[in-house]
């Protein structure tokens, strides 16, 4: 399978990282990186150099019109994946997007629209690489096995830091190219790992607001919310929070299982504390962590391995435009619920409401950041 990466930035040496990686998996021996594409000439040759990439250039149209690629991986700004997404689709190439896969639902729906009347039966798939670290696969096996019973509450919070300078890049901070702050483009890897393993969500409520960075978009969010279970999860996303990390904590019936991380996760990461009395979970735990059942870490390479091997089949990958909307939907209702003050159910956002063309559902509900001078914040 020859492989194309399109937009060679920072989250494109993960993507050429784990391409290469394939290699060395049975049955995907043959999956080669062979191109790099960038609007920017010398970029893409950085890139492939560093890799040893063959091929390199600015022009995607030309490669599909060619024929070069069987699988496209999506690196640029989220506002451009709808249309290269599309295209390649059109072409008979399967495509890998970056997080998040585009900016609305208006999009998934329309993504969902391309890959239904794909060429050569090619599919589409979102990188969410979190669902697939050893941890995250051990917890889903063992609520639904029932050893750790019901799930009843979870945390969910990415608190991570950004600098103002983090916001000169053009499309950053922007609802119309970003497609919102830290709730699209940086707490929904967490929150996505949280709904693979609780299930469907049925309400919201939240809260959001720009405390400190001069964006368009919102710099911290907060929200509660019910599952169709009965469980109940706050989710917190920020880019203010000096001491950087990413932790979720679920309580179940069995046990409190913690994964606490930043970019990445492995065994190491998780804690599991049995309710008393029940040992047995912890105990099962640690025996499945030892028999190595799982893959690993998380990473991109831990998600591309299961989804190259589902392309090869001809198989739907293990991440479908289903999903992906199922937690863009989720952040669609966390900015509504937010922005309005009201509850948000799930299947609320339709077309017609402003908030299915658009995160930021049209409007800029925050006044100007306040600068608080520092004799005040003595006091």
């Amino acid at each position: 399978m020859r492989v194309t990466i399109l937009g060679a930035g920072a989250i494109a040496h993960a993507h050429a990282q784990a391409i290469q990686g394939l290699a060395r998996h049975e049955g995907l021996e043959d999956v080669e990186l062979t191109h790099v594409v960038d609007i920017d000439a010398d970029r893409a040759a950085e890139l492939a150099a560093r890799y040893s990439v063959p091929h390199h250039g600015t022009d995607l149209r030309e490669l599909l019109d060619d024929g070069a690629a069987d699988v496209l991986h999506v690196c640029t700004p989220p506002s451009l994946h709808l249309a290269q997404a599309t295209a390649a689709l059109r072409a008979g190439v399967h495509v890998v997007v970056e997080k998040p896969a585009v900016l609305s639902l208006a999009e998934v729906d329309a993504l969902a629209a391309a890959e239904q009347e794909a060429a050569a039966g090619a599919r589409f798939t979102q990188v969410v690489q979190h669902r697939f670290g050893a941890g995250a696969l051990r917890l889903r096996r063992l609520l639904a096995d029932g050893t750790l019973g019901r799930p009843l509450v979870a945390t969910c919070d990415t608190l991570w830091f950004r600098t103002p300078q983090y916001f000169e890049v053009p499309w950053r901070g922007r609802f119309d190219t970003e497609g919102g702050g830290p709730t699209m483009g940086h707490g929904i890897h967490q929150f996505d790992l949280l709904c693979s393993v609780l299930g469907p969500w049925v309400e919201v409520r939240a809260m959001a607001g720009r405390l400190a960075r001069e964006v368009d978009t919102e710099d911290v969010s907060m929200a509660i919310v019910r599952f169709a279970s009965g469980a109940m999860a706050s989710i917190t996303n920020s880019l203010l929070s000096p001491r950087e990390t990413s932790v979720l904590r679920f309580d179940t019936e069995g046990a409190t299982v913690e994964l606490e991380h930043l970019y990445g996760y492995d065994d190491s990461s998780w804690t599991v504390t049995p309710a008393r009395g029940r040992e047995d979970v912890a105990e099962r735990w640690a025996a499945e962590a030892a028999g190595v059942r799982d893959g690993g870490p998380s990473g991109h390479l831990a998600q591309l391995v299961p989804t190259y091997r589902a392309l090869a089949a001809g198989q739907t990958p293990p991440v479908t435009v289903g999903d992906a909307r199922g937690t863009l939907e989720l952040a669609a209702a966390i900015y509504k619920s937010a922005f309005s003050g009201a509850p948000v159910a799930a299947g609320d956002i339709t077309p017609g409401d402003p908030f299915y063309v658009s995160m930021g559902g049209g409007g800029a509900p925050w006044p100007p950041v306040k600068q608080v001078p520092a004799v005040e914040v003595a006091r």
